[in-house]
């Protein structure tokens, strides 16, 4: 006999369009923030301001996943939200580790403190929607 499973809760209901709708201000930060930056100054600091213009494609995206809704937006969403918790963990050590590496601050820079280490939860709180709307076995 085939196991039968619930469906998966939409990723758009309730909590959910909180959650889409902080990443879609962060997004508009970070692109406002990142096409600043790169217009006017991306010689002094050409790796932090791409590594802003990246967080913002993340968070675009992953807005966009958890809106779809379905199967693919789900994967979607779960490849943003992984690959921005590796990256703001990653540039949080980097740059507290050495100073020189970023000359001007990014998004996920020090975790996110510069936006209130939003972007350091962000991606956990993103996380456990998709698990907590995840199929569980009928």
């Amino acid at each position: 006999m085939a196991e039968t499973r619930a469906p998966e809760r939409a990723t758009n209901k309730g909590p959910g369009r909180l959650l889409i709708a902080i990443y879609i201000l962060f997004a508009i930060a970070a692109t406002s923030r990142a096409g600043l930056q790169i217009a006017t100054r991306f010689g002094e600091a050409p790796v932090a301001y791409l590594l802003s213009a990246a967080a913002a494609l993340i968070y675009i995206v992953a807005a966009v996943g958890l809106g779809r809704a379905g199967h693919a937006g789900r994967r979607l969403a779960l490849a943003c939200c992984s690959v921005e918790l590796v990256g703001v963990v990653a540039v949080g050590i980097l740059s507290i580790a050495d100073k020189k590496l970023f000359p001007d601050e990014t998004v996920w820079s020090d975790f996110g403190s510069g936006y209130g280490y939003v972007p350091l939860v962000l991606p956990m709180l993103g996380l456990f929607w998709l698990w907590r709307t995840r199929r569980a076995p009928a």
